[in-house]
């Protein structure tokens, strides 16, 4: 029989597993390396395994029919569906007569405020006299205007429908050095008031 040594095979794996169990601390670090090592093992075989291709299922003749190939017959089978026809949109004119009394107010009492910049007149002065019929967005472009600027002096005609709307009117308005075209829109609050002009 031979002699067991206490510097044998056997006491070496003795003293490894028992060196655990000689204080909790040293049970708590163990416990702590294991389930590293475990977590580590298993996050490594997950990604070498992959992830798995989708399975093709054939069917009667043969041919795959998988979530890929269905999905790609059906497509391909599938006839794009016609809308409707839509009539093309035009805007909505009325009669010249039609253009109402107050717009053509507005646009007339605006040009002479435009027309009139006597010497000396500063911007927000001119400004100031357009703004009760201008519109609050088109007020603030006319702010970069200088009156110094403006070709005409008077206003020498009637103001005369061009086009009409339900809620805009254009108007020509005749001064001493050229015809104003006037946008007179109705506003929310049921107003008409000037939103732009240009040269007729």
């Amino acid at each position: 029989m031979p002699i067991r040594s206490p510097r044998g095979r056997s006491a070496a794996y003795r003293s490894v597993w028992s060196w655990p169990l000689r204080s909790p601390l040293r049970l708590a670090v163990t416990a702590v390396v294991v389930l590293g090592l475990v977590i580590g093992v298993s996050a490594l075989a997950t990604s070498l395994r992959g992830r798995a291709p989708d399975p093709v299922v054939t069917g009667r003749s043969g041919s795959p029919v998988g979530v890929g190939a269905g999905t790609s017959r059906g497509s391909a089978s599938a006839e794009p569906t016609a809308l409707p026809p839509v009539a093309p949109l035009t805007p909505t004119t009325l009669p010249l007569s039609a253009a109402p009394a107050q717009a053509l107010s507005v646009a007339a009492d605006w040009s002479r405020n435009w027309a009139t910049h006597p010497e000396g007149m500063t911007s927000e002065q001119w400004v100031a006299g357009l703004r009760p019929y201008t519109t609050d967005e088109y007020i603030g472009t006319l702010t970069g205007v200088d009156p110094r600027n403006i070709p005409a002096s008077r206003v020498t005609g009637e103001p005369k429908a061009v086009q009409v709307s339900p809620r805009s009117v254009r108007v020509d308005v005749p001064t001493d050095a050229l015809t104003l075209r006037v946008l007179v829109v109705q506003t929310e609050s049921g107003g008409w008031q000037v939103a732009g002009y240009d040269k007729a």
